[in-house]
């Protein structure tokens, strides 16, 4: 069942969709889909799984397509599109709905979701088996839902994607639980990852990086989550969790620097195979 909801309690509520992108998410994709019972459906993008995500997906209820990867921004502004209902809620396949936001959510759907085009709420990452409370890790609040009539993924940028809406965008109480990380090494990963990306981005729309910049950036992106915002308070993580995101903002910078150089930031793609026919022609 994709809800546990009965219908004549939720006949007046305006319809809901969940949107989800996926790729390899068998170990986390259930509990994301059952925080979305209350939602009329569920909408699963899969990018080419080779684990058991689609069938979880499917067992649980939702409606899965399978679409290959073209970017982050890319792939939920098409998940959104694939929605029956205008107004979505779109989350990750690390990320779930707590008991509170879900409440929230559910009274202005009550309400005909009248107050806002649109809705940001906290985002709480669990970071090596504790929630960060603090630092640059919170609250992060994020616009998940909304009109699409009004708003969606826009922009050309595919990492660190985000929404906009036209008109007034309203905050709810209660926290999206986030579980980014499996490991170090996946955080590692992923982040240069994404510095990649957003040095591309930068270098393509005309930003350049400045040997200052590689210096004084990841110094203050360190200090302003750690002190100023408090990081320590969230004890070692909160230490490791600083010291990894300057790192990432460090990478950024200095790849930034290397593309405007014209050097190589990554290894060429290899080289097609040169096919040869019987006669000895390539």
């Amino acid at each position: 069942m994709l809800s546990s909801t009965e219908p004549s309690q939720r006949s007046h509520a305006t319809p809901l969709s969940a949107c989800i992108i996926a790729f390899n998410e068998a170990d986390r994709i259930g509990d994301c889909l059952a925080s979305l019972a209350f939602c009329d459906e569920i909408v699963v993008v899969d990018s080419g799984s080779g684990d058991a995500t689609r069938e979880i997906a499917l067992r649980m209820g939702a409606r899965v397509l399978v679409r290959p990867f073209d970017g982050f921004r890319s792939q939920k502004d098409f998940c959104v599109a694939q929605a029956s209902h205008d107004w979505v809620l779109c989350l990750d396949a690390d990320e779930r709905v707590d008991d509170t936001l879900r409440a929230a959510i559910q009274a202005e759907r009550e309400s005909g979701f009248s107050r806002a085009a649109g809705y940001r709420f906290a985002r709480l990452s669990d970071y090596f088996g504790r929630f960060l409370r603090h630092g640059n890790a919170y609250p992060d609040r994020v616009l998940r839902l909304f009109d699409r009539r009004r708003g969606g993924w826009r922009g050309a940028r595919e990492v660190h994607e985000s929404v906009k809406v036209d008109g007034t965008v309203a905050t709810l109480h209660g926290d999206l639980l986030h579980f980014p990380y499996r490991s170090l090494m996946q955080q590692l990963t992923k982040t240069e990852r994404y510095a990649k990306m957003m040095a591309d981005y930068d270098f393509a729309r005309g930003k350049r990086a400045s040997i200052v910049k590689m210096i004084v950036a990841p110094m203050w992106r360190f200090w302003r989550g750690y002190l100023f915002r408090g990081g320590f308070l969230d004890g070692w993580r909160g230490l490791v969790y600083a010291y990894v995101r300057a790192n990432y903002v460090r990478q950024k910078s200095i790849m930034l620097w290397l593309l405007q150089q014209g050097q190589p930031v990554a290894d060429p793609a290899p080289a097609s195979p040169t096919v040869v026919d019987e006669e000895g022609r390539s």
